[in-house]
This record gives structure tokens, C-alpha cells and sequence, in this order.
């Protein structure tokens, strides 16, 4: 019988089996379509296996697989032949769950790959070797925008909360558990909408995580203020792309800032960009961040078309501009990240909102 996998597990095989194929990967443009011109040519792929670190070396015609049990070479057509086929599986496979034909099992046993998604401390999914060997390898990092493979940016869980004290007037304890039963369970803005028709309002308080705040003053002093807004107005506003979103907060001004640094300096644009470029480098809510490089030095993103376009490090503006432009702020399960109900903390009734961010579709 055929082994499933996900289609995020999938993806990152295609992905590396394309790379292999081609032997250079293209740039990608803000649109998300790839610069058939700029391509970075690629040396060699260091990825972890089930039997530890194996380095696939691209030559002319085939690819030399090299590790400690392995030292073996796979012409680069049968790679190719390959990722046809699990694009294929993934494209007409509705479900997230997707079973690998005989041709493509029969492949993996053949070149000893049993682990379809790397796993690493580090968060990365491969290391590349770019332009020659001398150069060190990067540590890339997966991201698919096929069917149910898309991982979130930012997926915090209840870390990425933040709260809002709810104002105004104080509402009785019935009142309260009518509020908290209005809607359905994801229907956050009708509680909001309730909240506001019986007289009380949602004052941003704080960050909800302790660690989590402590991430984002490294960004900025009032990053809380900054990106719970940001939320609240996804949630008012309808508006869930990011660059959309900034463009509100510019208007909205919840920092209070001059007009001089909204405008010229574009300090709003600049701060959710280096949030944006901090989650795509390891950045996590309920883990201590302290700005310093990490391991993960670059992104592989997989389009809908079958494409693989990259960014990374060595171009840090224009990896700022494509998660600027190609992110979404995303309504997680309120079961499941605890936010959306009015809660009550020594003596004071909270409201959470929770942040969290992907990639746009296309």
C-alpha cells in the first residue's frame, strides 16, 4: 500500500527535486513571478537525512549524492521525471493528504530517501551552495502556496495574543455571558460589534506573552501598540492584506507619531517590514529573540504553477518588499489560540485579538 504525506511534506521534495533538476533557481519578483534572467546557479544542496547530513552535488548530467552510508550518482532527468509526478499528485489530490504512485516510491527507495520533510533544530529545510564550493551554504526554509501546504509566517498559537481592556461601561456578569455567546464560535467581530452597541469600547492594553513583547520592543518600543492595532483593524475594516493594512495604520496614526516620519520616512512601512523579515529568519512569539542572525538565511517559495523562486539574505530590501506585499494577516481557531472572548483578570475584563500571518495566494 502507498504512503501519504502532506502536501507541505511534498512540497519540500518537489522543491529540492527541482532544484537538483535545473541546477539554478530564479529570483523572485513582487508579483511572485521569477525573473527568467536573474537565477542564482546552485553548486550543491546539503539536506538531512535519515542517515545524517548527505550533500547532492549538481554536475553536468547528474547529480552526485554523497553522505556517510551513500555515495551514489542519479542522472538529473530521472529527478526531473520525478517532481512531474508529485506536482501532478498534488495538483489532483483535493485533500491536504497525499498518497505517492509506484513510480515515485519506487525512486525514493531507490536514491534512500525516507524522510520527505527535513528535521532540524535549526527550522531550516536545506542548506544551498550558490555561484561556487568555496562559498558556505545558506539554510532555506520552505514555503508553499499549493493547496493545503501553505505554512504560516507567524503561527503563534495564544503567545501572539494581545489584549484589549474592555472600557467604557462595566458590564454585570450576565451581560458579559451574552456577550461571549453572540455569533458563532470564529465570529469575533459580532462579540466586538455587541461590545460597542451596549455602550463599552476596547482600549489597547498589552501583549499578551511576556516574551513575545519582549521580541517585538526589539523592533520597537510600542511594536504591541503597532501590530494589535493592526489586527483590530483586520477585524473592523475587513482588511486582511499587509500592505493594505499598513496603509490604514498610516490614517490611523495609533502611535500618535508626526506626520514628517509618516510620510517621508515611511516609518510604518519600514517597522512591519522588519517584523515580516524577522518572523521569515526564525522569529517565534514564545521563544527569546535577540536580533541576531540565524541559520535560516533565505526562502524557497513553490507557486501555484509549479514554480520555485528564492529569496534571501544577500538582498534584504527586496525580501522586505515581497513579504511586505505578499503577506496576509489570517483568522486562526479562537478554540485553539484562546482569544475572541471577553475574559476577566483581576477584577478587569480582557478582550484578546490574536496575530497571525501568511503568505498571499496567487
Amino acid at each position: 500500500m502507498a504512503f501519504e504525506a502532506t502536501k507541505r511534506e511534498w512540497s519540500e521534495l518537489y522543491i529540492f527535486f527541482r532544484l537538483l533538476t535545473d541546477g539554478a533557481v530564479s529570483v523572485a519578483r513582487i508579483d511572485n513571478t521569477s525573473h527568467t534572467e536573474d537565477k542564482y546557479p546552485i553548486v550543491y544542496i546539503q539536506r538531512e537525512e535519515h542517515d545524517g547530513t548527505r550533500r547532492y552535488h549538481i554536475q553536468e548530467t547528474e547529480v552526485l549524492i554523497q553522505g556517510e552510508n551513500i555515495d551514489q550518482r542519479v542522472p538529473r532527468e530521472d529527478f526531473a521525471i520525478v517532481a512531474e509526478l508529485i506536482l501532478e499528485a498534488m495538483r489532483t489530490t483535493q485533500e491536504n493528504d497525499v498518497s505517492a504512485t509506484e513510480e515515485i516510491e519506487a525512486f525514493l527507495d531507490a536514491v534512500a530517501i525516507y524522510d520527505l520533510a527535513a528535521h532540524t533544530e535549526d527550522r531550516t529545510d536545506m542548506f544551498i551552495c550558490f555561484y561556487n564550493a568555496e562559498m558556505p551554504p545558506i539554510g532555506m526554509v520552505v514555503h508553499s502556496l499549493i493547496g493545503g501546504a501553505t505554512m504560516p509566517l507567524l503561527d503563534g498559537g495564544r503567545s501572539a495574543n494581545f489584549k484589549f481592556e474592555q472600557t467604557g461601561v462595566k458590564f454585570p456578569s450576565p451581560t458579559v455571558h451574552k456577550i461571549n455567546c453572540e455569533g458563532g464560535e470564529e465570529d469575533v467581530m459580532a462579540r466586538m460589534l455587541m461590545i460597542e452597541r451596549l455602550g463599552g469600547a476596547l482600549k489597547y492594553n498589552d501583549v499578551a506573552d511576556k516574551i513575545f513583547r519582549s521580541n517585538l520592543s526589539l523592533i520597537d518600543l510600542h511594536a504591541g501598540r503597532l501590530f494589535g492595532e493592526m489586527v483590530r483593524c483586520m477585524w473592523v475594516e475587513g482588511i486582511t492584506k499587509v500592505s493594505e493594512l499598513t496603509e490604514a495604520l498610516k490614517a490611523l496614526n495609533p502611535l500618535k507619531i508626526k506626520e514628517e516620519l509618516i510620510s517621508k520616512h515611511g516609518y510604518y512601512e519600514y517597522k512591519v517590514k522588519e517584523l515580516l523579515l524577522a518572523l521569515a529568519q526564525g522569529m517565534r512569539p514564545a521563544k527569546l529573540y535577540n536580533g541576531k542572525e540565524t541559520a535560516i538565511g533565505g526562502m524557497l517559495i513553490l507557486t501555484g504553477k509549479g514554480e520555485v523562486l528564492c529569496l534571501n539574505k544577500w538582498n534584504r530590501q527586496h525580501w522586505a518588499d515581497y513579504l511586505y506585499h505578499n503577506t496576509r494577516l489570517l483568522k486562526g481557531s479562537t478554540e485553539k489560540d484562546k482569544y475572541g472572548y471577553l475574559e476577566k483578570e483581576n477584577g478587569v475584563y480582557y478582550f484578546k485579538l490574536n496575530l497571525k500571518i501568511g503568505l498571499v495566494k496567487r
